[in-house]
């Protein structure tokens, strides 16, 4: 009997182990690094559309996707298009959060939100901020560059307030209608654009930052229309929100819009160093900037963030009157719009020509975010050369790097030296970032391409999945699926 308990024990142990970790995706990339890295486990190497394969459900979407899926308390977040409206009372071009049920993809509820100005929300982008989750909360930068905060359980348990109007806003009319439980849940919402005079371009695109009773966010300040100037050259590129009532406690003071070619479009990072927290950010102007997280005990008026260093990415590339530069494919100021990485004290980021209007030359940059003050000369641990422009996010393991480039390459580095491992043509622009999950890179491609290949020093492609439309997100997992958004749809794919 001892020993039948024993082979038990055993065996369940090996089952759990197997099993584990199985966790949540509430934010983009890891929590506060940004890192693009998973513990977990189980994955599948390969899924078919068409013969359902490995798939546990598909959710059609609308007809634009620029947006990474998140995964939170049994519910399934992601932004896209009102192309395939869900309510009669919301038609035409709207931006759409799904709230969806993360056991079958079923439909729970959804946030509809207006448009603005053409150009500084663009015709049936849809919604390009990717939320994040903390506890039963949604806090989300809107296409209307506005910061929500959002019950999880939408109205299924009540209109929670303290904002109370989600009809209006939803409609953007003075009108009201009933609600139901298949309606967001607003409880406050701060508008960038009255609070702080920043003007949007394009799509207001980002990913808030949570740390401790603090939001970070990127206000996506860019240029005019005709791309021939910033509008709000003096509005912040990084704000701090209070996360309990949205109220606006610090901003950048770095003056980023004289040098910023297109907008701000990166998401900020946290680390700690020296035994110093960090708030890393990487501005429209190619710059990594280091600050002090906002100060709790400061109250009353707004305050400037403590930059604690600051990195130039391109230290050779134009800094004045940067729009005489617009589509000078060989000299032109550089951006960042993927995310830094904060590992271990250092800073993975990549920076560039604008995708749109800049010379065809990118890097991935490791900094030591250790150094103070005006680093650009020091702190430049290596620099590995990317092709033609970047907007992805690295992916940083114990020794090596992933990250993908508008050059059609997945590329694989070097972390401590910063010399290339192995480089692979995907045939098609990567948009969104890697993620390494289980031993495995998992990247997207414009071309609708799903590459799936071994995390490791020898190059292996073990699958490639076509999902028949641009792939512009990132993958995700959670709780042993496989999330990955295409264009149109989005897929869930298990074991």
């Amino acid at each position: 009997m001892f020993k039948h308990l024993i082979h038990f024990a055993a065996l369940f142990i090996l089952v759990a182990s197997s099993a584990s970790p199985a966790a949540d995706q509430p934010q983009w990339g890891q929590k506060e690094s940004r890192n693009m890295v998973s513990d977990e486990v189980n994955l599948p190497s390969t899924f078919n559309l068409d013969t359902r394969e490995n798939i546990r459900w598909t959710v059609e979407l609308g007809t634009n996707t620029y947006n990474t899926p998140i995964v939170a308390n049994g519910r399934v977040l992601i932004g896209t298009n009102n192309e395939i409206p869900r309510d009669e009372n919301h038609l035409g071009d709207r931006a759409i959060l799904l709230c969806l049920d993360e056991k079958d993809g079923s439909f729970l509820w959804q946030l509809v939100i207006p448009k603005i100005a053409d150009y500084q929300d663009w015709p049936g982008i849809g919604l390009a901020g990717v939320p994040t989750v903390e506890g039963n909360r949604i806090y989300l930068i809107t296409n209307r560059c506005e910061v929500i905060c959002l019950d999880l359980d939408g109205q299924k348990n009540g209109n929670d307030g303290p904002f109370v109007d989600e009809w209006k806003y939803m409609t953007h009319t003075e009108d009201s209608a009933p609600l139901d439980s298949t309606n967001a849940d607003i409880l406050w919402v701060t508008n960038l654009i009255d609070s702080l005079g920043v003007h949007p371009h394009d799509a207001v695109h980002g990913s808030v930052l949570v740390r401790d009773q603090f939001l970070y966010v990127c206000t996506s300040n860019g240029v005019d229309a005709a791309h021939r100037y910033i509008p709000a050259l003096e509005a912040p590129g990084l704000v701090a929100l209070e996360k309990t009532t949205g109220k606006i406690v610090a901003v950048d003071g770095e003056n980023m819009g004289p040098r910023t070619v297109h907008c701000t479009w990166s998401s900020p990072s946290y680390g700690v160093v020296n035994g110093q927290g960090l708030i890393c950010f990487g501005g429209g102007d190619g710059v990594v900037y280091g600050f002090k997280p906002a100060d709790p005990s400061q109250s009353g008026g707004l305050s400037i963030l403590k930059r604690v260093f600051r990195f130039d990415c391109d230290p050779l590339g134009p800094k004045e009157d940067v729009h005489r530069y617009k589509g000078n494919l060989k000299t032109s100021p550089s951006n960042i719009t993927g995310m830094p990485v904060f590992v271990d004290g250092r800073v993975y980021v990549a920076a560039g020509g604008d995708l749109w209007h800049g010379k065809n030359e990118a890097w991935l940059k490791c900094i030591d975010a250790g150094q103070t003050g005006t680093t650009t000369a020091t702190a430049q641990v290596w620099s590995y050369p990317l092709e033609r422009h970047c907007m992805s996010t690295p992916a940083v393991t114990n020794d090596l790097v992933f990250i993908g480039d508008c050059g059609h390459h997945i590329h694989c580095i070097d972390r401590k030296t910063g010399q290339g491992v192995w480089k692979i043509d995907a045939e098609g622009e990567i948009w969104g970032s890697p993620l390494v999950a289980d031993g495995k890179v998992y990247i997207g491609t414009h071309a609708g391409q799903l590459w799936v290949l071994k995390a490791g020093r020898e190059l292996e492609v073990i699958s490639q999945i076509d999902l028949q439309a641009p792939i512009q997100g990132t993958p995700i997992a959670a709780n042993g699926v496989l999330f990955v958004a295409a264009m149109n749809r989005l897929v869930a794919a298990g074991k």
